[in-house]
């Protein structure tokens, strides 16, 4: 679990490796991530967008950007917070992904940019 603070919004990121989805004789490895995304401030927020950075250790990187996350574009109110599950695939089974959302302050409409910790996504089965 990795967690970074960005003016009073705490994202914390798990990842887990999903071997029933996964065929690593085909290069095709799939993991999770749960997303906790704390409201810290003393301002209501709304996620308006996503930014991530994909970095397959072996392979390529990609960028990956849109709005809101899976589908949503959540209002969080001080002291109250987000979470949600959403996935990747690598084809090398050694990666990590960073980023970040944009989100509203809904008092002033000033556009923030909240950090999304680097995180790592491995098979455990690569690490021996």
């Amino acid at each position: 679990m990795v967690t970074k603070k960005t003016n009073g919004i705490k994202v914390t990121v798990e990842t887990e490796y999903q071997p029933g989805y996964s065929s690593p004789s085909q290069y095709h490895y799939v993991f999770t991530y749960k997303i906790r995304i704390e409201n810290q401030s003393s301002h209501t927020i709304k996620l308006v967008r996503r930014f991530w950075h994909i970095h397959d250790a072996a392979f390529s990187k990609r960028e990956v950007s849109g709005d809101g996350v899976v589908g949503q574009q959540p209002v969080i109110e001080p002291g109250e917070h987000h979470e949600y599950v959403s996935g990747s695939t690598l084809k090398s089974g050694i990666g990590k992904m960073w980023g970040y959302y944009e989100v509203e302050r809904m008092l002033d409409g000033k556009v923030l940019k909240i950090n999304i910790p680097e995180f790592q996504m491995a098979a455990p089965f690569k690490l021996n």
